[in-house]
């Protein structure tokens, strides 16, 4: 299966970025039926990967029946027609295939893996899994309890902490406050019928990218596509718009008597189409994303020793924007850490990146750009996600010359215009020494 990864990402390696869109043999397939999917076709290696994608997640759930979304994906595989779950998974290894399902924030994802001969079967189990899923009560009972022993003990992992309490003071009311997989309240109240009406929302084909790599031709992947999910609902497109993120900079500090403190901070950033978002990417590389190559990790690990694992992140949800960071370190740290942080966050908006820096982030971001494809379901990921993203279908084939076209002026402003220190929302989970107020923290980093 990997050597179609390998020569996809050895082929992209060697290409100009001004190369030509047939370089990366992407097909946009067209059913009869009106539904679309990219593919990679290669007939040399007997394997075909499917990434489904259905834009929704967790962001569909009602209020009150958080985790909903979350529960329908760990059910659809537990039965479907008149196959109950030990049914449904012979049927899959009788075919040495698999078929998963998952949920995050914005997406309900399918994952489908299977020999070329047995594409047509494997996708007939799909069918029946997304047409007439079972929903068994007992089946509802024992993924349930399989949630609420994964929510009890995120409830004693300080990371986890620091991650939910984050999302549900950055984002108040809106869907993205609460963890995708729910509460342990919302979680138990969920019944069947809000079950179906949450996989009646969500599944649907006005909101499914598709993507597929392998042995398949474009004709046969047409006629698969609408035996597969022609008899879904058609449904409507989701509403895009940007949701309100908190832009006040504070301090939360859980205490755990723990050894060590997880911290979570950002604050609002932008949305993947801002044209602003590959020179923001660059410039995150150089500030925290770079691994041991970034800003961050030199002053807070090389230069002074205070934690091991020190990051930034540009996070695009579909409806916010958001510029993530974090840093564990131990209790007697954490303060001088975010010292340097916010620091280093105001270096970047004040300065920008130095010529070097900038050369430096570009010639890894274009090498690196191959290895992302070392796998077939990481290509068909790919093409996934850059429908949801609205980028063409060429863009495997240039974006490294937009990240090349990027300058020391575009890293500038892009700077100023993103990074906001004073507007940093920092939670902490342990016993940081010094730490106790939004005050504390703005007085002991100079705020």
């Amino acid at each position: 299966m990997r050597t179609l990864a390998i020569a996809f990402a050895a082929c992209l390696a060697a290409l100009p970025a001004a190369a030509a869109a047939e370089s990366s043999r992407i097909q946009e397939v067209v059913t009869p039926g009106g539904l679309t999917a990219w593919l990679v076709e290669e007939p040399s290696i007997p394997i075909v990967t499917v990434q489904i994608q259905f834009d929704g997640g967790a962001r569909v759930d009602e209020p009150g029946k958080e985790g909903a979304v979350n529960l329908v994906a760990g059910l659809i595989e537990e039965g479907a027609g008149d196959m109950d779950n030990q049914d449904f998974a012979d049927a899959l290894d009788d075919l040495n295939s698999s078929i998963g399902f998952g949920a995050s924030r914005d997406s309900f994802s399918v994952s489908v893996s299977s020999l070329s001969e047995n594409i047509g079967p494997t996708m007939g189990l799909l069918r029946v899994a997304l047409t007439d899923p079972l929903f068994d009560p007992d089946a509802i009972e024992r993924v349930r309890e399989q949630v609420l022993s994964s929510l009890r003990s995120s409830a004693n992992n300080p990371q986890s902490q620091a991650g939910k309490r984050w999302f549900a003071e950055v984002f108040g009311d809106a869907s993205y406050a609460t963890p995708v997989s729910g509460t342990t309240e919302s979680v138990m109240a969920l019944t069947r019928d809000d079950l179906l009406a949450a996989y009646g929302r969500m599944v649907a084909t006005a909101r499914m990218k598709v993507g597929v790599v392998g042995d398949i031709d474009a004709q046969t992947l047409a006629t698969l596509m609408d035996d597969t999910f022609g008899a879904l609902a058609k449904g409507e497109t989701l509403d895009k718009t940007p949701v309100p993120v908190r832009e006040t900079g504070g301090l939360i500090v859980i205490e755990e008597d723990v050894p060590q403190s997880a911290v979570v901070l950002g604050h609002k950033g932008i949305l993947r189409e801002d044209p602003d978002y590959i020179a923001a990417y660059v410039m995150n590389y150089v500030l925290g994303g770079g691994g041991l190559t970034s800003r961050l990790t030199d002053e807070v690990r090389e230069k002074n020793g205070l934690a091991y694992s020190v990051y930034s992140y540009l996070n695009p949800l579909d409806r916010a924007g958001l510029y993530m960071g974090g840093v564990a370190t131990s209790n007697a740290r954490v303060a001088k850490s975010l010292e340097l942080i916010r620091q280093e966050w105001a270096r970047m908006a004040d300065e920008g990146l130095t010529e070097a820096e900038l050369e430096a982030a570009k010639k890894y971001l274009t090498g690196a750009f191959a290895l992302r494809f070392d796998s077939n379901s990481k290509i068909a990921s790919f093409l996934v996600g850059a429908q949801s993203a609205d980028l063409p279908i060429d863009y495997i084939d240039t974006r490294n010359g937009l990240v090349e076209a990027v300058t020391l002026e575009d890293v500038q402003r892009v700077a100023k215009r993103l990074l906001k220190p004073d507007d940093l929302f920092v939670v902490v989970v342990g016993k940081p020494e010094g730490l106790e107020t939004a005050d504390t923290l703005m007085e002991g980093i100079g705020g």
